[in-house]
């Protein structure tokens, strides 16, 4: 005896397959560094007003900010979230190119290592 699947059994099937899938390609997308502080009050006229950074700076809750090494920062009641706002080449000629960090720009630029006036191409980035 044959039993075939009925068609809620055909949704629930293809429906997880889509979300699997979907799944697996936003990973990849998503590679953001991240890195997450508790908030060290910071006080202003006795009030704590924001949290302290690793050097001691103030920054107000909910303000947002770029750091020198180019990482994206908010400051909220639960801590400092800063996250890297470039992305890094992984997929090149590593034997004919190198990568070259711009900090005006936040950004990475892959040359020739002879000729840095030629750009290499990237196949692959995370970040």
């Amino acid at each position: 005896m044959h039993l075939q699947p009925n068609c809620n059994e055909l949704l629930f099937t293809k429906t997880t397959l889509v979300c699997l899938l979907v799944l697996a390609v936003s990973v990849p997308l998503s590679d953001a560094s991240c890195l997450f502080m508790d908030c060290k009050p910071g006080m202003s006229d006795g009030v704590i007003v924001g949290c302290l950074d690793g050097e001691g700076k103030l920054h107000e809750f909910g303000s947002k900010w770029r750091t020198e090494d180019c990482n994206d920062c908010s400051s909220s009641r639960d801590g400092i979230r800063c996250c890297s706002s470039y992305v890094t080449p992984v997929d090149y000629d590593k034997e004919k190119c190198e990568e070259i960090f711009n900090k005006e720009t936040c950004s990475y630029k892959v040359v020739e290592k002879d000729d840095h006036s030629k750009e290499c191409p990237v196949h692959s980035w995370v970040g």
